[in-house]
């Protein structure tokens, strides 16, 4: 569909991932330009996300007002929403640790709730967590319509003739066209440079002299722009799932491309080794092409007669990778599939795209789409994409030619670019840098690139599966809190075990 989102699935147990619903919290008052907002009670945020509220933890809400650009303020603004989470059992309280979990669209304010439950990090900090602009509670970029949204997570990831492939161009013109109708060069204005510096109207907002942060994925590169922005205004940050802030486009498509081949390999080995669990074993690739192959021409129906094309079944294949627990989940559906029930694929895919049973989407894959097709300065063109298809298709063959396809939206985006800064955090303190070996989404060669970029970076290594690692294992929960807490850098080299 429209490439890879890069949201942390990581949690309190392994388990969690990101979380789906929107919920409506209480309104505080916005104040002018990042300055001292109004905290409303919003318990029916953690109520609708966790079906109640943990005890002893208040959540409240509030909305700042930021510039609709930093470079050129004309008293125009947007609404940025914030959700803070305070323990009554806090003691020698820090400050405040903001969240982001990745993206870009995904909400801080609803994954705050969920790291609100550490203790570790409860106990001395207020957990805070903010939707940046254009995403869920924040001034929202929407302009993507349901029925669109289906016929492009359903479209062949891997369109063969040229008509298919100029069908899947129009439908993404035909979006591209509607979001520059609606905003028009507003849309450059959702830009990650223009967030980093939001992060700091937050970080007053709350009263924090220095930011302590948690970024994950998509966070990271956020967290790499504000610390090369801001670096004097660092206590300590935390990017998980690091992304390579110096890749262009097409090096980071391909990157996931190989990414998510070795996540799908360490699966299909995980199949032979326990077959027991996976009824697609020994060969869980050769069903998966089996089943592509086949919906290409007949494909299976579902619930209300909703079809299980090829993109549904490509899109809940990548869900199911980000996640350990997941690769069960994915051989069942598979195995399902093959007998004809679509309920797994269906679920695994809904998930992924933030597609609710009445079919109806969040704003996350329209803020991706704007952040994403912001961010770069160019980008290949179709031309380009074409060919890469097929080369892809060659060296990757199960994501090659999709993670090549996702980049069409971009390649037809309507509007001006505002390309993030790259460089060093000159004057910050060390930043701690954490890469998991088996990450899909942001293979593990971007973190000690990263942390290279930075000059001040440390990396931190999981030899895990999945993408994303706090708070998953003991040994990188340990280490990231005793950094976030004491400042305690990790040893160079530290390798958490799987």
């Amino acid at each position: 569909m429209v490439g890879v989102v890069g949201t942390g699935c990581a949690g309190p147990d392994s388990e969690w991932v990101a979380p789906r619903a929107a919920a409506t919290p209480g309104t505080g008052s916005a104040a002018p330009n990042g300055g001292a907002p109004t905290w409303t009670d919003c318990s029916d945020v953690a109520r609708n996300l966790l079906n109640g509220v943990p005890r002893g933890i208040t959540y409240q809400c509030a909305t700042i007002k930021v510039p609709q650009d930093w470079t050129a303020d004309n008293g125009e603004t947007f609404d940025i929403a914030l959700l803070r989470a305070r323990s009554s059992r806090q003691t020698d309280r820090i400050g405040s640790l903001l969240i982001n979990p990745g993206g870009p669209g995904g909400s801080g304010v609803d994954y705050a709730v969920y790291l609100s439950q550490l203790p570790q990090l409860n106990s001395r900090f207020d957990v805070v967590g903010f939707d940046p602009r254009g995403v869920g509670r924040s001034t929202q970029v929407k302009c993507m319509t349901d029925a669109q949204l289906d016929t492009l997570f359903g479209y062949d990831p891997d369109p063969v003739a040229k008509a298919d492939f100029d069908t899947f161009v129009a439908v993404n013109r035909e979006v591209s066209d509607a979001c520059s109708a609606k905003y028009g060069e507003s849309l450059r204005l959702f830009s990650t440079v223009q967030t980093a510096r939001d992060m700091d109207a937050v970080r007053k907002a709350v009263g924090d002299e220095k930011t302590t942060y948690l970024g994950y994925s998509y966070g990271t590169l956020l967290g790499a722009v504000y610390a090369h922005l801001f670096p004097t205004n660092i206590r300590a940050l935390v990017l998980d799932g690091a992304i390579d802030p110096t890749e262009q486009a097409e090096s980071r498509s391909e990157g996931q491309a190989r990414g998510f081949e070795r996540a799908f390999n360490n699966f299909a080995e995980w199949c032979g080794q326990t077959p027991v669990s996976c009824p697609v074993a020994p060969d869980p690739r050769a069903v998966v092409q089996e089943q592509l192959a086949a919906a290409r021409t007949a494909p299976k129906a579902g619930a209300g007669g909703r079809q299980a094309t090829p993109g549904w079944i490509f899109t809940a294949v990548v869900a199911s990778l980000y996640v350990k627990d997941d690769w069960e989940k994915l051989a069942r559906a598979l195995d399902d599939l093959r007998d004809g029930d679509t309920t797994g694929i269906f679920t695994l895919a809904d998930g992924y795209a933030e597609r609710d049973q009445n079919g109806h989407y969040t704003n996350l894959f329209d803020a991706n789409t704007a952040v994403n097709c912001t961010d770069y300065e160019t980008y290949p063109t179709l031309e380009r994409i074409r060919a890469l298809q097929s080369d892809w298709r060659k060296k990757y063959p199960l994501f090659g030619a999709g993670l090549a396809m996702g980049m069409v939206n971009c390649a037809v985006w309507p509007t001006k670019h505002d390309p993030y800064p790259v460089g060093a955090a000159k004057g910050s303190p060390p930043i701690v840098v954490v890469g998991t070996k088996g990450d899909p989404a942001t293979p593990y060669e971007q973190a000690p690139k990263l942390a290279d970029v930075l000059g001040t970076g440390v990396v931190l290594t999981w030899n895990g599966e999945g993408h994303t690692a706090y708070p998953q294992t003991i040994c990188i929960t340990q280490a990231v809190n005793n950094y976030l807490i004491n400042l305690r850098v990790p040893a160079k080299g530290t390798v958490c075990p799987a």
